[in-house]
């Protein structure tokens, strides 16, 4: 029984910050966020959107062609969750008017936490056949203004509907995984930006993806040929790149130019949005299916990695006819579309963004009708409504 991704949904705020502007606020060489981080532009969510309103967005994008009968599981992964205790999954499932029965939960394990999702949504999806389970990943990004991290912030989510018979990316058995006890990112309750140690991170990235894909490929007999494209964790894209390049060491040319191709259409979309913490890596797979030209049966490699740490590598193969689930103009369009911010305003936002919501607040948003945003807090209890 085949069982992976039957519908991708992809939310991003309607504001955003261009790196070259950054860059000059910040006294820096352009080159150095634009090439050197590889990063174009950085999505700003203001007080409207949170890890909610995002994930609802993303949701609501596919959940016209979902069959609610079928719906069994519903999990939000995020390290932006809005409560101690209540799940943001909740949230989502009143807003979207999902039926009572719906299993939900929550999950966090830093930028791994959809990767969990994912396997825990295809073991439910296993044992019961017949059902379907929603995923969404969903994040905001932050490390403070002026910090050695802020180019590499972000803000969205990415929705995906887990089911047999998938039109989209059918998962293929086995895994590698590798975990350790590390602090290279952490944030600790009393925080309201991460803790990171940006080089450090770097490295144990590089060192759990060398962890998991070659003894990946030696578990599956596979060869990196046998992939038409691997995608990454893009907390920005040059970190990518660099496992990117110890994937294709010593393969033949036409392996290299193959992967090296799908690996640029893969970072478009990060390029754009930045860091999204636990959607990045589907965000990623998103990217080169909407901008690439997969065939039925191209095999896609998934390297999943989240600080503290925990990596894991699977594969998937390209199923026919996905192009008619994917929604490319649409997509398109919200990131063409989006506000650019100067920095000052973008700083403003930003810092209004680590201050506790009020006990009572209203907000009126400006994004397109349609859209779900936080409207405010009553009584403690966040308010979602859609404009």
């Amino acid at each position: 029984m085949d069982i992976g991704i039957d519908q991708i949904g992809f939310y991003t705020p309607n504001k955003f910050v261009d790196m070259v502007d950054l860059a000059n606020a910040r006294n820096q060489d352009p080159n150095k966020f634009l090439i050197g981080i590889g990063q174009d532009r950085m999505a700003v969510a203001d007080k409207t959107q949170d890890a909610v309103s995002m994930g609802i967005n993303a949701t609501a994008e596919y959940l016209d062609q979902v069959d609610l009968e079928q719906l069994g599981l519903l999990i939000f992964a995020t390290e932006s969750g809005i409560d101690q205790s209540k799940s943001a999954s909740l949230f989502v499932k009143e807003a979207l008017n999902l039926p009572a029965r719906i299993r939900t939960f929550e999950i966090k394990e830093a930028c791994f936490a959809l990767t969990a999702s994912l396997q825990v949504a295809r073991d439910y999806v296993r044992a019961h056949p017949h059902h379907s389970a929603m995923i969404i990943g969903s994040d905001i990004a932050r490390y403070g203004l002026a910090t050695a991290g802020e180019v590499t912030q972000g803000a969205g989510a990415i929705s995906m509907l887990i089911k047999e018979n998938p039109a989209i990316i059918a998962l293929e058995d086995g895994h590698t995984s590798h975990s350790e006890n590390i602090n290279d990112f952490w944030r600790p309750n009393n925080l309201a930006t991460a803790v990171v140690d940006g080089h450090y991170s770097r490295d144990v990235y590089l060192d759990f993806f060398k962890s998991t894909f070659k003894p990946f490929l030696a578990e599956k007999q596979l060869q990196v040929s046998d992939f038409a494209g691997i995608c990454y964790h893009l907390p920005y894209t040059k970190m990518g790149y660099k496992a990117h390049k110890i994937a294709i060491e010593g393969q033949d040319d036409e392996t290299v130019k193959r992967l090296s191709d799908n690996f640029q259409l893969s970072a478009k979309y990060s390029r754009q949005v930045g860091n999204i913490y636990t959607a990045s890596l589907y965000m990623s797979v998103l990217s080169l299916l909407e901008n690439g030209d997969l065939e039925a049966g191209d095999r896609i490699g998934f390297f999943s990695y989240g600080s503290g740490a925990m990596a894991e590598f699977f594969s998937g193969k390209v199923v026919a006819g996905y192009q008619k689930r994917l929604r490319p103009a649409l997509h398109a369009r919200m990131l063409k579309e989006r506000i650019r911010l100067g920095v000052g305003q973008y700083e403003d936002i930003f810092t209004e963004g680590l201050e506790n919501l009020p006990e009572n607040v209203e907000f009126t948003s400006d994004a397109n009708h349609g859209t779900w945003y936080l409207a405010g807090q009553e009584g403690y209890v966040r308010q979602y409504k859609q404009k």
